[in-house]
Formats: C-alpha cells, structure tokens, sequence
C-alpha cells in the first residue's frame, strides 16, 4: 500500500450498538492491524436532536468489552482531535461555501412548510415521494432561483437556509468497491442531499468526507446500507479537489434475520429472543432495557470470534479463530458480497467452544461474578476453579455455570423427588441408610473410594449400581444433571454429602 493505512468507526451516539456495526469496527480493526495502520474510532453527533445521555460512554465501554481499542478517538487522543464533530463545527462551514462559490453547492431558503407543500403538490402515481432534486429545485427558493441581490440580503438578515450539493444532471458516477467491484451510480436518481444545516452543523455527508480527508482516512469499510450515499461523497471529494486523496471503499453486507429475510433488526431479537446489541442498553428515556450478548453470558471472544464469520471466511474450514489469527488471516477479498444470516444456536456454539477451550483461570472472575449476581455468596476461588474445570463443557452461556456449579456451594433448595419415587423402595431407602452410615466413617474422601464403598454395600444387599446412580445425584445435586456423582461428593465434602443424603432420605419417607 502506497500509504499508511487508516480506517475509521463513526458512530452516532444514539443508542446501544448493534451487533452489525460491531462487525463493521471488527473488520476495520482487523484491517488496519494486519496492515500494521490505525483505528480510529471518531463520533459522528451532528444531528444534536438524537444525541442520548450516555450513548457514547456505551460505545467506549463495548468496544473495550470486545477488546478492539482504538488508536485514536476522543478518548485515546491523537494529532488530528477533536474526534467529535460537535467540536469542529467552525471546519465544516468553510468547505461547505467553497462548494458555493464553485457553484457546487447551493443556499436554500425553503421553509418546513414550503417544503411540505412540495411533496404534495409533486406529488403523482409515477412520482409518489418527490425529492428536492435537479427536477424541483429550480421551483423552490434557494440561490439558484432567486437573484445575487435577493440571495444577499436572505443571508445578511440572518434568514435560516441550509446548503445543499447541486447534483449534476446527466453524469454516472463509477467507483471500485473492494468488495463488489466497479459500482456505478446515475446522478439523475440522487436528490440534493443537505450538507450544512440551518444551525450551522453538518451533515453526514459533508462531515463524513471533511473528516475522512483531515485524518487522512485511507480506506473507508461502512455497512451497504451507505452505499446510495456513496455517488454523493465521492462527488464532495472531487468538487473539493481531493480526489487523488479518496479513500478505497468498501461497503460490507447486511446481517439478516434468520430466515433471511431483510435486514436484523433490535424487534427481531425481542421477537425469537436473543440479544442484537452487544451490551446491555437501558433507554434513558423510556426507561427499556434492552438486553446484551455480554449480559446473556456470552465471552467477548466468541463474541468477536462469531462476528468475523458473519459475512467473511479464510477459504478454510477453521471456524474458532483467536484475535492474532483473525488479524493474520484477514483480507476484504474474502468479505463475501451477499448478506449473511444471523443464526443464535450458532452463536451459542462458539460461546460453548470458547468455554471449552478456556482454562478455568479465564473464567473464575466472570463465574464467580455470575453466581454472586444469583446470590451464591462467598465462594472460594481455588474451589471454584475445580468446579469449573469439571463443569465448563456442560455450559453454552456464562448463566449456565449458575444451575451446573450453585449447587457445590449451597444445598439445593428442591429436590426432583418425583424421578426417584416410581423406583422406590425399602430395599434402596435401607441401601442409603448404610451408604450415609458407611460415609460417615470414611477416612479417604476421595471419588474413586467413594464410588468404591458403593458398589460393595450394594454387591452385598444385591442392588445393581446403576439403579443407585439417579437416586444419589438427585440427592447431591437436586436434579438429572451435572458431571460424575462421586467427583461432586469428593467435592462438596463429607459433611455436605451426608447431610443432602439424609434430607432427601426424610423428604422420601414423608410423600
């Protein structure tokens, strides 16, 4: 590459962030570190009436969640801050009346309601939503209609106007995008997109590409959804005389709902019931929550691991990638160009493959938080780390751990009694009884000899050990699960074991 690669996130701070403008961070982060660049991350808050308390906090926080920091950002710092737009608002005014001057650009006066009228009086069957374009705008009072004189004195007397691009009349506009070669736009179909507002404040499209040529962007990776926009930003780039400084494009395929239909959305999530934001989101105003993969209990690897393959593979059939082997292998040509169908069993395979793959180390802090979180208090954590070590490969989710490992630190509070009655009788209610008898005296509390002095008292009542196994988990356990029965005992200890053994035992004689 003939120069250093610098890509860019521009979020607005208008809420939680979904998952698909995760991705789009991943993939430019990924970019910019196998190509040894920078990643900045710069806040796009221009329009002030969706700006939300709290938003931009939520962005620093789930980026630094899936570990993608940013080079540079209004946090981090850089040579080429503010990376807020809010707070280069002054740059903005400048290059949008130089597309004045040049006459590629336009003052329009209309007011709201001149607006509205026409819509309406546009209006036809072949035209049922008319755009202030090259067709309307020389019926509508801006610069172009009215006279040097009129237009003067509009703007000597303060008169509110914004500033739009005077889109050309018969051109087509090609570029390459990295991912889906030549695309071409006519410009007879692009309306005159407002690029300064009537407060002075920027739009997208004029701060977008200022911004991008001030730091020095050199590739610009953004979701297709901005891919109508692209005819007008590569225009403001030649119309300021920076062509040669254009960023490569490349603009990355939707994720869509499960059944593939459209684009996912947040009411998708809430409709089949998983997460679409990464974290947690409560609307400040409303009150909502919203909940995120962090929350469900998903790792922020298999997070970032699953996003990758949302849209993009090696060419291989590797599906778990660590952040260095994502950097390694990544490249925009194997970005595919269709959309890419959001499956949440899949998700929770990877969340599985990272859990399983975690040793128990990696894990204790957010186990430990979880179980607090559902009131198992004051677990040690070198007993911790032997629970989750014997338990890891039975959980999907973070949650999980609560019903696999709660109960080998406090008794559980119900028992499924109901599996072990059909099958009960005098015969295994006596075996028990000697069972708990027989652990009281044991001097080695170690699995293999527990399991040991089973077998033997019931080879002597002629019991088959395996009709003995569901009664004895329920018993330790609660229910039909968990890892072995007898690596549960060495754990929760003699006095836990004894004691659970019993009160089922008292639970069984009173039903």
């Amino acid at each position: 590459m003939d120069k250093k690669v610098r890509v860019r996130f521009a979020p607005s701070p208008t809420g939680g962030l979904h998952l698909g403008g995760v991705r789009t961070v991943l993939f430019n982060y990924l970019f910019a570190k196998k190509h040894g660049g920078d990643f900045i991350l710069r806040i796009e808050d221009t329009d002030q009436s969706r700006f939300v308390p709290g938003a931009e906090e939520y962005i620093f926080n789930t980026l630094a969640w899936c570990g993608l920091t940013p080079d540079e950002s209004p946090v981090h710092g850089g040579p080429y801050a503010p990376y807020r737009q809010s707070e280069r608002k002054a740059t903005y005014k400048q290059y949008a009346e130089q597309l004045v001057q040049a006459g590629n650009a336009y003052y329009a006066f209309d007011t709201p309601e001149e607006l509205e009228q026409m819509r309406v009086q546009y209006k036809t069957e072949e035209n049922p939503s008319p755009q202030y374009n090259h067709a309307l705008r020389m019926k509508m009072r801006n610069s172009l209609t009215l006279s040097a004189d009129d237009v003067s004195a509009l703007l000597a007397a303060g008169t509110p106007h914004v500033v739009r691009i005077k889109m050309p009349l018969d051109e087509t506009v090609t570029f390459t995008d990295m991912i889906r070669g030549e695309v071409s736009f006519h410009t007879s179909q692009v309306d005159d997109k407002v690029l300064l507002k009537a407060d002075g404040m920027p739009t997208y499209h004029l701060a977008v590409v200022v911004d991008d040529y001030l730091m020095k962007i050199s590739h610009a990776f953004r979701g297709e959804e901005w891919l109508p926009s692209a005819p007008v930003h590569i225009l403001l780039w030649k119309y300021l005389g920076w062509s040669a400084d254009m960023p490569q494009w490349a603009h990355l395929p939707l994720i869509l709902k499960p059944d593939g239909n459209g684009k996912l959305s947040k009411r998708d999530g809430d409709r089949l019931g998983f997460p679409v934001f990464a974290m947690d989101w409560t609307d400040p105003k409303s009150g909502e929550k919203t909940i995120g993969f962090k929350e469900r209990g998903f790792l922020p690897e298999a997070f970032v691991n699953l996003l990758a393959l949302l849209g993009w593979n090696d060419g291989t059939d590797q599906e778990i990638f660590t952040m260095e082997e994502l950097i390694r292998a990544f490249s925009m040509d194997r970005v595919h160009k269709g959309g890419a169908k959001f499956n949440y069993e899949k998700a929770l395979w990877y969340n599985q493959e990272w859990i399983k793959r975690a040793a128990p180390e990696q894990l204790v802090d957010q186990v430990s938080e979880t179980l607090v979180a559902a009131g198992v208090a004051g677990v040690d954590r070198e007993l911790l780390l032997r629970v989750i070590q014997l338990v890891k490969e039975r959980c999907n989710l973070l949650a999980d751990f609560v019903p696999q490992a709660a109960f080998f630190f406090v008794t559980p509070s119900e028992f499924d009694t109901a599996s072990i009655q059909p099958k009960w009788n005098d015969t295994k209610n006596m075996f028990f009884i000697e069972l708990a008898k027989a652990y009281e005296s044991s001097v080695v509390w170690e699995a293999h000899d527990l399991e040991k002095t089973l077998k033997e008292i019931a080879a002597a009542q002629d019991l088959k050990p395996g009709e003995l196994m569901l009664p004895l988990r329920i018993m330790l356990v609660g229910g039909k699960f968990g890892p072995g029965v007898f690596d549960i005992a060495e754990i929760i200890g003699k006095e836990a074991t004894i004691e659970r053994i019993k009160k089922v035992l008292s639970i069984l004689e009173h039903n």
